[in-house]
């Protein structure tokens, strides 16, 4: 399933932030940690400056065991064989809260009465893990705020933004070329979004006087026909009336006229079809099926008996449909006369109905038919059939007027064509 735009920008926001946090937390706790213990080893350091400037020199080998007793964090111990200053981590088990805690400290070696003792001083570092866990916390929390701010701004931000875009991209998706409409876009101050309304007001404005203009053109061409294709009727009947014309000449006038009938029956379509692409069919009224299709069952399956062809109707439900009776009786009619036409010597029509569809399948003459150009117009599966080419066309136009689903389909040598009404 495709995403929006948006939804796709906000998605690389939130798993670009998630890899900040995710990255930047550690980094943080760790970068904090290294400056308290830096703190911790230059406050050691400073006592011991203090401890050898004012301590150190007065302080006696009698001195050491009161001198322990009385400093909890600074010891003078037995000499440890330093020949510098040492900082390391410690923990010690602290009788008060029955634990072992963290220290910092600080072993150097000093002389008092010229022995040699190393001193000793810690500092505890549970307030100053306590501080960096408050720190990481309150960091954490300043850090989801900001991004779910930065998130619901960008959306909010966003939306306003691509406002004008999806307001163009409604009135495209609900386009419709051969219906009048006037494409007014809303203003926008974004000018990427103010040439893309304008470019495509100028395509459709542009295509619309296409249309119309080919429109325009089919309507009078064939009207115009109408006129000169009558006085050559007339004139093919006068000549076949007449008692002195010879074989020969009577097959040319009946090739004349067989030629004549198709090219009134192509120019009749031509209408039609014209008709339907401004939508001169607006009436509709409910028809029940299958009574609706009954009535034209008995002209067609006297047809397809001229021909030797079986029609089965196969009533599996009944339904109703608001539509034009003219519109669906001609593409009815035109789904069974094609049947009729494009079938096999002794073949068969079946024509079922189910709920809100019916379909209709015949006995093939040949392989699966092209589903590319099936429906368009003038094509034919094979050019030396008989006939218009626009018959299909017409099918599918009603149906695309009605948004009814037309489909086809080739199986067990039968030709399927099913309507789905909505």
């Amino acid at each position: 399933m495709n995403n929006k735009l948006l939804d796709k920008t906000l998605h690389s926001y939130v798993i670009y932030s998630l890899i900040v946090l995710i990255v930047s937390a550690p980094v943080f706790y760790y970068a904090t940690k290294r400056i308290y213990t830096k703190e911790a080893d230059d406050t050691l350091m400073l006592h011991k400056r203090e401890f050898l400037f004012y301590s150190a020199t007065n302080l006696k080998k009698t001195d050491i065991d009161v001198w322990n007793n009385f400093n909890r964090n600074i010891k003078i111990q037995t000499d440890k064989d330093l020949k510098k200053d040492s900082l390391f981590f410690s923990q010690y088990y602290d009788t008060l809260d029955a634990e072992m805690e963290p220290y910092r400290e600080l072993n150097f070696p000093i002389e008092i009465d010229k022995e040699k003792y190393t001193y000793s001083e810690r500092i505890n570092l549970v307030e100053s893990e306590d501080l960096l866990k408050n720190i990481g916390i309150l960091f954490f929390v300043i850090i989801i705020i900001l991004l779910l701010g930065l998130f619901f701004i960008t959306k909010r931000l966003s939306q306003k933004m691509w406002k004008p875009f999806y307001d163009t991209l409604k009135k495209i998706e609900s386009f419709e070329i051969d219906k009048p409409q006037t494409m007014n876009f809303s203003s926008s101050n974004v000018e990427e979004f103010s040439r893309l309304n304008s470019s495509i007001k100028n395509l459709t404005e542009k295509n619309i006087s296409i249309y119309n203009n080919q429109k325009e053109f089919i309507e009078n061409a064939a009207h115009e026909l109408q006129t000169p294709l009558a006085v050559f009727q007339a004139k093919i009947d006068i000549l076949l009336q007449r008692q002195d014309i010879t074989e020969p000449q009577a097959v040319i006038l009946g090739t004349l006229n067989e030629n004549l009938a198709k090219l009134n029956r192509l120019n009749k379509n031509l209408l039609f079809l014209s008709g339907l692409d401004t939508s001169s069919y607006p009436s509709q009224e409910t028809l029940s099926f299958p009574e609706f299709i009954s009535k034209q069952i008995e002209f067609f399956s006297e047809q397809a008996a001229a021909k030797g062809i079986t029609v089965q109707l196969k009533a599996e439900d009944s339904f109703e449909i608001m539509a034009n009776p003219a519109l669906t009786e001609i593409m009815l009619n035109n789904i069974f006369l094609n049947a009729i036409k494009h079938n096999i010597p002794s073949g068969k029509v079946n024509i079922a109905i189910r709920k809100n569809q019916i379909e209709v399948s015949n006995t093939a003459r040949n392989s699966s038919l092209n589903k590319e150009t099936l429906f368009k117009r003038f094509a034919k599966s094979n050019s030396s059939e008989e006939g218009t080419g626009l018959g299909l066309a017409i099918i599918k136009k009603i149906a695309d007027l009605n948004s009814w689903d037309l489909n086809y389909h080739f199986q067990n040598n039968l030709h399927f064509f099913r309507v789905t009404f909505k």
